[in-house]
């Protein structure tokens, strides 16, 4: 999803920054961008969750561009574990870190300076799991509830000028869709609206939309892109 996110920007006329933990897929995105869409792109290394990392990625973003109009908070990581009591204290933490702690500062050192400047927008990406949970997600969707919840508030944290939004998105055939069973997903997906799973560039409408003017009246939403999974 994150990849579809960029190209869909770029192509749309940003220069974009991309970042994950394995810098050397972000620069692989980065050389398809610059070729396909002729914007710039740079690639960084930062672990969302860790407090450091994410304030060194805001230096860095602002020396090479001088400014930062859109922010997607897109980081997320979802471990199994075979029951709730087998959750690890590590893991707990590793869990609320990528998913809420990283995305917060993200959004506090940014929207900061969005505020202070001419505005911007801040779009999260939480799951259908914040408002679907169930036992194989717990932390996860705790998590991204709270990061729900956090959309809110930093509207009016930053408002008027820096817009903050949330996208729910359900189930999206991505690397991570390849561990699920496909006998049960084409069971579960029977029951949603539209029938299906959805594939990663179906993203790209909801990003421009919270990115971009048209949605200069929206703020503290969560938009659910789910394919009518209710």
């Amino acid at each position: 999803m994150g990849r579809a996110m960029v190209l869909g920007l770029a192509a749309a006329g940003a220069d974009v920054i991309i970042v994950s933990r394995k810098v050397a897929a972000c620069e692989d995105v980065a050389a398809e961008v610059e070729k396909t869409t002729g914007r710039q792109a740079l690639a960084v290394a930062c672990h969302m969750g860790e407090w450091s990392e994410v304030d060194e990625l805001v230096r860095v973003a602002y020396d090479h561009f001088g400014k930062v109009d859109v922010l997607v908070n897109n980081a997320g990581t979802a471990p199994t574990y075979p029951d709730a009591a087998s959750i690890s204290e590590q893991l707990y933490d590793k869990i609320l870190a990528v998913n809420l702690k990283g995305p917060f500062r993200l959004a506090a050192l940014v929207g900061t300076r969005m505020a202070a400047g001419d505005g911007g927008a801040i779009i999260n990406v939480s799951s259908h799991s914040a408002s679907h949970p169930d036992a194989t997600m717990i932390p996860y969707a705790a998590a991204k509830a709270g990061l729900n919840a956090m959309t809110v508030a930093l509207a009016h944290a930053f408002g008027p000028k820096v817009r903050v939004n949330c996208i729910q998105p359900g189930s999206f055939m991505t690397d991570m869709s390849k561990s699920w069973d496909p006998d049960w997903f084409a069971i579960e997906s029977k029951t949603y609206a539209l029938g299906r799973g959805a594939e990663p560039d179906e993203i790209i409408g909801t990003v421009l939309y919270f990115a971009s003017a048209a949605s200069s009246y929206t703020t503290g939403a969560i938009l659910r892109v789910d394919g009518g999974n209710t």
